[in-house]
């Protein structure tokens, strides 16, 4: 990617809800319920929680597809009800899960839509077009002229993405997006989608049901109880670590210090010294490997001990099982 492309993807904004309520005429009860947290700018923010939790609601307001009955939303400190709707909405990127790409219309066109609404030349249409394209993983030369029904529904997903994307928002809302793929796509679009935002670094407020893919993508998760109540808001390690309630705990389920390995890598921790400095003597695994996967290596390999090599291969260290063990001791427990 160009450095004008990288320019172009460096917006981010801050999100604040400030009690956020939503009613709904003739319902007793609110979908949202005082909803207060802040998304730093670039953060990918998770919501997550049970049928009836207002997690897409609260999404929702954001772009006002739902509009707010107490309470604001501030984007990087304007309140998105002072903005005119039409304007909003441009600035925000939103993918959901059917994708909802125009059937008539071609690859090309799908991505420019919002692009050609603002009336950018055809030139640098065209030229955002092949960026976005390349940075989502199509291919810039061949697909342009395609129509969504040509491609896979992980293609598709990967067109929506780069819709989202072609205006260059500051914010993109995320609906489900993975959750009508198999899971072999799934897994791949999540890996691509964190690799991408990396890159990009958008602010993103990502609603799912599924809690292992909240604590897999998310930066901070906001876990909701039925009713639109928030019941934690905190990175996924320090829910995992120390769960607010038992309606968290069971909602992130019992195996939860599994969840904490699946974390970190093997490349974040302080490694063993090797005996000898001779790691021939151990299975050898990638500093990239996650702890939970090393563990699982060591049951089946039945080996107490890992040889942790870097990129060339040369060896850093050792991880045991007892290693990993200590890393989920509480404070204070560790290394005893």
């Amino acid at each position: 990617m160009g450095s004008e492309g990288k320019r172009a993807e460096s917006s981010a904004a801050e999100i604040v809800f400030h009690g956020v309520t939503k009613r709904y005429p003739g319902r007793s009860a609110a979908a949202v319920d005082n909803l207060s947290l802040r998304i730093p700018a670039g953060e990918i923010c998770v919501l997550v929680g049970p049928s009836g939790g207002g997690k897409t609601t609260a999404m929702k307001m954001v772009n006002r597809l739902i509009e707010i009955t107490e309470g604001d939303i501030l984007m990087d400190g304007q309140s998105v009800r002072s903005l005119e709707v039409i304007e909003l909405r441009r600035r925000i990127g939103y993918v959901i899960q059917h994708v909802g790409l125009f059937p008539h219309m071609s690859i090309a066109d799908n991505i420019a839509t919002v692009p050609r609404l603002l009336g950018w030349p055809k030139a640098r249409i065209h030229a955002r077009v092949r960026e976005l394209l390349e940075l989502v993983g199509l291919d810039p030369v061949h697909d342009p002229g395609r129509y969504p029904r040509q491609l896979s529904g992980g293609q598709q997903q990967r067109v929506g993405l780069a819709r989202a994307m072609a205006a260059d928002p500051a914010v993109m809302l995320m609906d489900e997006p993975f959750g009508a793929l198999d899971p072999i796509t799934r897994d791949r679009l999540q890996q691509e989608f964190l690799r991408l935002h990396a890159e990009i670094r958008k602010t993103v407020i990502f609603v799912t049901h599924d809690i292992d893919e909240a604590i897999k993508m998310g930066d901070r998760i906001a876990i909701l109880r039925e009713g639109g109540v928030l019941a934690q808001y905190d990175t996924p390690d320090a829910i995992l670590a120390n769960p607010a309630d038992d309606f968290v705990a069971r909602f992130v389920g019992a195996d939860r210090s599994l969840k904490r390995l699946a974390l970190k890598r093997l490349s974040d921790i302080e490694l063993l010294p090797v005996p000898n400095g001779d790691g021939s003597l151990y299975p050898t695994v990638a500093g990239s490997t996650t702890l939970r996967d090393a563990l699982s290596l060591m049951l089946e390999e039945g080996r107490r001990e890992l040889a942790v090599v870097d990129e060339v291969g040369a060896v850093r260290g050792l991880c045991s099982v007892e290693h990993v063990a200590a890393l989920l001791a509480p404070e204070g427990q560790q290394e005893r």
